[in-house]
């Protein structure tokens, strides 16, 4: 440590400084609270029995012989809940059918009832004193299924006469939204000097938190007056409590309580509630027992939510000096066989807003189709929408460039929204705030050595390698449109100051970055700074998603932190008989200016009612952040095999005002490693006949691995901070995802095209395995 860093006391663990997370000594030493690690008297194990099918009606359920097993205490059916008048999870009236009219989804329900319309989906409930006992009754409930035509995919469930996954929803067509002015656009392209269309899969994906869901429940108090509570791992507590309370007969938000310990990951896997909670829920209500449920890697891929899985064919009208006249996009979703809220919005709302990105693109037509199929359903995966349409517009910007014989970075150049252009409003009304986005190029292109590419192409063709460079200069938008957040200190006697809210920790850091905010005003080492989530009863918002914590959370620590101080100072005017504004407060002591007289921020909170001072603060943002940045990869494939080797990735990211450093810098090159997934190996796969899960464990299912990459080269340019809320903080958990994916498919794409090979590289579809590569060579 220098010794000015030691001169500034506590502030040099305050916002802007390095230090270490808060959160790690607990969970390096084995002592994490994840919700599995619950075990109450009584407790029973839940285990369920999943549709072996991919489309099938359920007829009788014979449990006779899974309750003959020792130890099991009861099986719950689709039926059961049913009649006891559990509500099926909700889907929103404000989407609509191609004609217009309102549309309706498929009933989620905890246990389907009547029709099963994906494989893995639960069907009845096996409740036991073990997990083995559980497992053995799961295998001995006999179901009566009438097994169903399958649609498995896009093509199936679009084609003439195919079988209908929903009754009510002709064509497998859930919903249809269409954004822009169709009419314009194709005037455009009507008149354009070029035209460049590419089809794009953004293939779906399994999120893969390293902690599978997981969800405890229990009654407290006797009769109709007990209380639900539930521990589960869960981004949005508050969520999962509204969702309880209106799926289940009798309960309201009072009288169900939902807590949250240690997460071991989310993704957006692990937003809102699962069938699977509230059939776990209504069983602690019924038998009056405990119920633990810990889900498996399989169930994880079978009936967990999954990211992506859309189809696009997209296209660009350019005028003859490479300015774009105008963007179309028309997408397909899979949005599985019980589709949710965020199947539809994801795709149909939120990608849309991204679709221009940084670029000053007029008119757009999109339309986006939600189709049903029977497959499991999609849903928040992390970006959730920004990194589809991101891809969308930096595929067709390379393409583009190839087309008419420019560097991708001088195409992108020429059409980049300019900083006098700030606030600015893109052809799907969203307003950006700020935003420097060529000196963010030019830094992520001086940063990656772009001018010196040739000279690494050729080393590589030495070596026998294709060489190959992706760029990809992008926004995003955060916040969930949730843009309000509050926050209550508890300053106690002993000196500790507590920090309430309702956002939640998933392994992201947020607790570290609110103690460095802290430490910035109450000047305290951030031993003395604690930091509560994860309880309805404390706190209430709307959880962590949508990279919001830290701007809306963040902010809402800062005001609280500042409150208290205001409070505590007028306290401490009164106890030393002195005008508010001649007290000085420095590191946890409140002084009269000038004299040696002076009282402890821990002795004005002895002296408050129940020896806390109290302090609630609230902060909301003004409008969405919008991170962007520029990232660079460089591949290199081997002719002979088609395998691709990433070998260089550079970012320059602008995130406004950065409070943890190393925190960020984490969230960047994490987020990078999943975007690197999707675009060489990530990819759900079922049976095109049949509708079973191919992928349904990591051996079918590839995940980037350690060794795959570990070189990033990660800067951050604080001089461009954010006008929406108090921090000038930008979110950050998602934007290396967004980047990734098509830096380095550009990458492949480039060192392809590069030996004359661009025609049947465009063509490519993630993942690009060696297999895919090679083909593209050789074809």
């Amino acid at each position: 440590m220098t010794q000015a860093l030691a001169d500034l006391g506590p502030l040099r663990f305050g916002s802007g400084h390095t230090m270490r997370r808060i959160e790690d000594p607990t969970l390096l030493r084995g002592e994490g609270r994840f919700t599995d690690d619950l075990v109450m008297p009584g407790q029973l194990v839940a285990a369920f029995v999943r549709s072996p099918h991919a489309h099938a009606r359920i007829g009788a359920i014979d449990a006779t012989e899974a309750l003959a097993v020792p130890g099991v205490q009861a099986v719950i059916t689709g039926a059961d809940l049913a009649a006891a008048g559990v509500k099926p999870l909700g889907f929103p009236p404000s989407f609509k059918r191609p004609d217009g009219s309102t549309a309706t989804a498929p009933p989620r329900r905890a246990l389907a009832h009547e029709v099963a319309r994906f494989a893995g989906e639960a069907v009845a409930l096996v409740l036991a004193d073990s997990p083995a006992a559980a497992r053995r009754a799961v295998d001995l409930v006999a179901v009566d299924w009438t097994p169903l035509p399958v649609v498995a995919d896009l093509d199936g469930a679009l084609a003439d006469g195919a079988p209908l996954v929903w009754p009510e929803s002709p064509g497998n067509i859930l919903a249809e939204a269409c954004h822009g002015d169709a009419a314009a656009t194709e005037a455009a392209f009507a008149q354009a000097a070029h035209v460049v269309e590419l089809l794009l899969d953004n293939q779906r994906l399994a999120p893969s938190a390293l902690e599978p869901r997981s969800v405890n429940a229990w009654t407290e108090g006797d009769g109709d007056a007990a209380r639900l509570v539930l521990k589960a791992s869960s981004q949005m507590p508050t969520g999962l409590r509204g969702s309880i309370a209106a799926c289940i007969p009798g309960r309201t938000a009072d009288n169900v309580r939902v807590t949250v310990g240690d997460v071991g990951g989310g993704f957006g896997m692990k937003t809102g509630a699962y069938p699977e909670d509230i059939a776990i829920a209504w069983a602690a209500l019924q038998l009056r027992r405990p119920v633990k449920w810990q889900a498996d890697r399989l169930e994880e891929f079978l009936a967990a939510v999954q990211g992506r899985g859309q189809r696009s064919r997209a296209a660009l009208a350019l005028d003859a000096t490479g300015r774009v006249l105008a963007l179309r996009i028309h997408t397909h979703a899979n949005v599985g066989g019980c589709p949710g809220a965020s199947s539809a919005a994801i795709p149909m709302v939120i990608g849309p807003w991204v679709s221009t990105s940084i670029y000053d693109i007029r008119p757009v037509d999109i339309r986006v189709t939600a189709v049903l199929t029977n497959n499991a359903p999609t849903g928040a995966y992390r970006g959730a929408g920004r990194p589809e349409a991101i891809y969308i517009i930096e595929r067709l910007m390379d393409a583009a460039a190839r087309r008419l014989g420019l560097d991708g970075a001088e195409l992108r150049r020429r059409n980049q929204v300019r900083p006098e252009q700030m606030p600015y409003v893109n052809a799907m009304a969203q307003r950006y705030d700020s935003g420097a986005f060529e000196r963010i190029m030019d830094q992520g292109l001086a940063l990656a050595g772009w001018a010196g590419f040739a000279a690494r192409r050729a080393a590589a063709a030495a070596r026998g390698r294709l060489r190959g460079r992706g760029l990809a200069t992008f926004l995003e938008w955060t916040g969930g449109n949730a843009l309000a957040e509050s926050v209550r200190v508890a300053v106690t006697a002993d000196g500790y100051v507590e920090l309430t809210s309702a956002t939640m920790p998933m392994g992201q850091g947020i607790a570290t970055s609110y103690v460095q905010l802290a430490v910035d005003v109450f000047q305290l080492p951030p031993e003395r700074i604690r930091v509560v989530q994860g309880d309805t009863d404390r706190a209430n918002g709307f959880g962590s998603a949508g990279s919001r914590s830290l701007f809306t959370g963040g902010a809402a620590v800062k005001v609280a932190s500042e409150k208290t101080i205001d409070e505590a100072r007028r306290l401490a005017a009164e106890a030393l008989e002195a005008a508010a504004a001649d007290i000085e407060y420095t590191a946890g002591r409140f002084s009269v200016a000038g004299t040696d007289l002076g009282v402890t921020l821990a002795e004005i909170a002895a002296r408050q009612p129940g020896a806390q001072l109290l302090v609630s603060g609230d902060s909301t943002a003004q409008g969405p952040s919008w991170p962007n940045g520029c990232h660079v990869a460089e591949v290199e494939i081997d002719p002979a095999t088609g395998e691709v080797a990433l070998v260089a990735y550079s970012s320059v990211n602008d995130i406004g005002r950065v409070v943890s450093p190393q925190i960020v810098q984490g969230q960047i090159e994490g987020g990078a490693v999943q975007g690197i997934g999707q675009a060489l190996c990530e990819q759900v796969v079922y049976d095109p006949d049949t509708g079973q899960l191919l992928t349904g464990s990591l051996m079918d299912y590839a995940l980037p691995r350690v060794d795959g990459f570990r070189g990033f080269v990660t800067r951050f340019d604080e001089s461009v901070p954010c006008q929406t809320n108090l921090l000038g903080a930008k979110g950050v958990g998602e934007l290396g995802t967004i980047g990734a994916t098509p830096a380095v498919v550009n990458a492949v794409v480039d060192a392809l095209a590069r030996v004359g090979r661009a025609e049947a590289a465009e063509r490519l579809q993630m993942p690009l395995t060696s297999e895919k590569v090679w083909r593209a060579l050789n074809a």
